[in-house]
């Protein structure tokens, strides 16, 4: 019997991808917005392509702030954004 493969949807593109391809970014219960490497930490996720271009897309529609139910300030999609260029640069 074949495994299922979870499937999420980018907050970018819109694309539906596996869980594997996707980079998550979460809001954790004090509020704080990070980026999920393991994919495992408690909090609200949202995920996104490996992709710079999602992760400005996600910004400008305001999808990731919808996704994580929460406005981002600007230094934090500033921080994100410096380890989006770090997993991008890989």
């Amino acid at each position: 019997m074949n495994k299922k493969i979870p499937m999420r949807q980018c907050v970018g593109c819109g694309e539906m991808k596996s869980k594997k391809e996707l980079l998550r970014i979460i809001r954790t219960g004090e509020g704080e917005i990070l980026l999920d490497a393991t994919g495992k930490k408690n909090g609200r996720g949202a995920y996104l392509c490996r992709d710079m271009e999602c992760f400005q897309k996600a910004l400008k529609t305001r999808g990731l702030e919808r996704s994580l139910k929460t406005a981002i300030p600007k230094e934090v999609t500033e921080n994100l954004e410096k380890e989006m260029e770090n997993i991008a640069a890989r």
